[in-house]
């Protein structure tokens, strides 16, 4: 940004953007209801029992369901992809029965741990068994199988070009989606509201950035208001 482009802006100094924001009407319960649609989402049951308990916010939701979900997802997060799927079963059957392809990545969840714990022939028997006739039904996963199964070729997995199955970020890729899944079954949200609202936010500022200089929150987490430098003479 140049200095005569900054000195065209109008701006605002902190006790008119503060000013501003007090006139901006935000009811409470309207704030408790997003920070308790977090809590759900995200499966922090303690948590939500407590801010349900001390702001009178209804989490609209069977608190009891959201400790099963997050069993199941924790199952995946561990490598116990059989519990998993199992506890899924218990909970609604129908969400595996109509979900294919999530099915299709739990299985192939499955095969990474078996190569992961060494058990390469009971690997090759499983892809084989359970894998194989899935890809040929449903093409489009061919590739995700290919790949997956590619890693028995492979005598250090972890240092391979497809490293990047084993790591910890695919089992949570794996148990985001189930847990998504699981949400939708339950009429719920699968993503919560705050992160989208933040993202709102920092759009917003990039908008305003074009057309005037004024505090801004630069870090999302302490939300603290940081003032612009003053103007050049």
């Amino acid at each position: 940004m140049g200095r005569g482009e900054s000195n065209n802006k109008r701006r605002i100094s902190a006790e008119e953007w503060q000013r501003k924001l007090r006139e901006v009407p935000v009811r409470k319960e309207d704030m408790n209801r997003v920070v308790m649609n977090f809590l759900v989402t995200e499966g922090y049951v303690d948590v939500a029992r407590t801010f349900e308990r001390e702001s009178g916010t209804a989490p609209g939701v069977d608190l009891d369901q959201i400790t099963d979900r997050m069993e199941i997802r924790k199952a995946v997060q561990s490598g116990d992809v059989e519990q998993a799927i199992e506890r899924v079963n218990d909970l609604d059957p129908e969400i595996l029965e109509e979900q294919q392809e999530l099915f299709f990545h739990l299985q192939q969840q499955r095969l990474i741990e078996l190569i992961r714990g060494g058990q390469l022939a009971e690997a090759l028997e499983f892809a084989q068994e359970y894998l194989a006739p899935r890809g040929e039904d449903h093409p489009e996963l061919l590739e995700e199988l290919e790949r997956t199964v590619a890693l028995l070729v492979f005598e250090d997995v972890r240092s391979s070009p497809l490293a990047d199955l084993m790591d910890v970020a695919q089992r949570q890729k794996t148990a985001s989606e189930l847990n998504a899944a699981i949400l939708a079954s339950q009429s719920q949200e699968a993503e919560p509201k705050l992160p989208n609202l933040l993202k709102l936010l920092v759009w917003a500022q990039k908008q305003l950035d074009e057309k005037a200089v004024y505090p801004r929150i630069e870090n999302l987490t302490s939300g603290d208001l940081v003032e612009p430098p003053p103007a050049d003479d």
